[in-house]
């Protein structure tokens, strides 16, 4: 038992559950943000997020929920994981990094942890438990027809 604890290699069905646990994990987590950044479209309150670069709050709040909502669902089944990852990248660099930048590390913290499991998943990908995987598989057998 001891042993298997500090076991030097990764056997690859605990490295596809884990990326399981991660993608659907942060995917859910993240729909809890994004989807009352979507409610406040269909609100008859003016909208209020900030103009990231520029680009005025209307357009930065479609692009967050794009990412926070699109990019999360997505991620959730493991279509296109990689990617999906990269606006969810963007969103959290800039919440962490330009939005919070004044902020102390406690307050852009969440932003970063997020980021730091996209970064993951745009590495690792989706997984063995993904649509990703499937179409692969798919189009691997098809080539060898």
């Amino acid at each position: 038992m001891m042993k298997e604890v500090f076991k030097k290699s990764i056997q690859g069905g605990n490295v596809n559950l884990a990326l399981l646990v991660v993608r659907i994990s942060i995917a859910a987590l993240m729909l809890t943000h994004g989807l009352p950044k979507l409610g406040k479209f269909f609100s008859d309150e003016p909208i209020v997020f900030a103009s990231i670069f520029g680009m005025g709050p209307e357009l930065s709040l479609t692009l967050a929920v794009f990412s926070e909502v699109v990019c999360s669902i997505f991620l959730l089944v493991g279509l296109g994981t990689r990617l999906a990852s990269v606006p969810l990248i963007v969103t959290m660099a800039i919440a962490a990094f330009y939005v919070h930048a004044a902020d102390p590390f406690g307050i852009k913290e969440k932003a970063v942890l997020y980021l730091v499991g996209y970064i993951v998943l745009f590495m690792a990908g989706g997984g063995k438990y993904s649509i990703d995987h499937l179409i692969g598989k798919r189009d691997s057998n098809a080539l060898s027809v």
